[in-house]
């Protein structure tokens, strides 16, 4: 009989695989501290696949949370030191095999974060039409991929297709986030109820104690951590439910969250001490098995959202429209 064909690996595994060989042959210092931005730099793909295989590495022991930002590789004899070596200095190298398996992979989703960002950007500084053809030459990616990747971010509901079939993006008005934040508020709350007894406790515990760290302490804050602590909360809590339709009105919805780290990039961070407190006491909730109370508390924190998203726009419409993508044209 003919071998059975092996279902090729996904991209968290092959992640997974170089760094868990790496630390295993001792390539990688104990105590170097993985981020998943360069990570996910490192091995040109989105953060996701990233996120995956650190958190598999973690539940196996081979990495460990602590106190700053991502996680630690695990000293083998004492107490480890955090090394802040960006790991893309330390020499890590991808296996030639890993490295075409890597390539070779659907490539939407190793542009896909990066044009979301841009998208998202743009879209709080007006209407934005997304030329197909130069999208795909920007990125050196054929048009079908291109065409993949618009029509993901048109499931996010960060693009519509106009009249004239048109790619366009924005604006993102004060109406808009009213909308879908009252969407949100709805949905959220009864999503994490449904997704409560399916959380990972101790995921929950060091996201809670990270956050108690900073509200002590912002001098480690940054956009990109107040990114990752969002989308704890709203993807990998609250979308952690069965129902994929509802989880997909969800996403559909959740605009702010990729539009946040534009407001912070051209705003500046101002005092998030709230946001981080209404963040924690949700998971606090959760940890104490109290789906409901944590429930109400997303919906008051979702309220706080909107009116710092609200403001936010408001100031962002007097600031000057920041340089684009060439595969982004300024519309009417």
């Amino acid at each position: 009989m003919p071998a059975t064909e092996r279902t090729p690996e996904r991209l968290y595994e092959l992640v997974y695989r170089v760094l868990r060989d790496h630390v295993e042959a001792s390539k990688l210092p104990d105590g170097l501290v993985l981020l998943e931005g360069p990570i996910a730099d490192l091995f040109g793909t989105s953060r996701a696949p990233v996120q995956k295989a650190l958190k598999i590495l973690n539940d196996e022991g081979i990495i460990r949370r602590f106190e700053g930002r991502g996680y630690v590789i695990a000293k083998r004899n004492g107490r480890t030191i955090p090394d802040r070596t960006d790991i893309r200095q330390t020499g890590l190298t991808l296996p030639e095999n890993i490295d075409q398996a890597i390539r070779s992979r659907s490539s939407w989703q190793r542009i896909y974060g990066r044009v979301e960002r841009e998208v998202a950007s743009a879209a709080a500084f007006g209407r934005y039409r997304i030329h197909e053809a130069r999208l795909a030459s920007f990125f050196h990616v054929s048009r079908t991929v291109a065409r993949d990747v618009l029509w993901r971010l048109h499931e996010r509901g960060l693009v519509q297709k106009s009249s004239s079939s048109r790619w366009i993006a924005g604006p993102l008005t004060a109406a808009a986030i009213k909308e879908m934040y009252e969407i949100r508020k709805l949905l959220e709350p009864a999503a994490l109820i449904r997704a409560a007894p399916r959380l990972d406790r101790a995921a929950l515990a060091g996201m809670r104690d990270h956050m108690l760290a900073l509200e002590f302490d912002h001098s480690n804050l940054t956009p990109e951590l107040l990114h990752q602590f969002d989308r704890f909360l709203h993807v990998e809590c609250v979308l952690n439910i069965d129902n994929k339709r509802l989880a997909l009105i969800i996403r559909q919805n959740q605009l702010p969250l990729a539009t946040a780290q534009t407001f912070q990039q051209y705003l500046g961070l101002s005092d998030e001490s709230a946001t981080l407190s209404e963040h924690r006491l949700v998971l606090e909730l959760l940890l104490k098995d109290a789906a409901e109370a944590a429930a109400a508390a997303l919906v008051a924190h979702l309220g706080s959202a909107q009116k710092r998203s609200l403001a936010r726009l408001k100031v962002l419409s007097v600031v000057p429209a920041p340089n684009v993508p060439p595969y982004l044209v300024k519309t009417r």
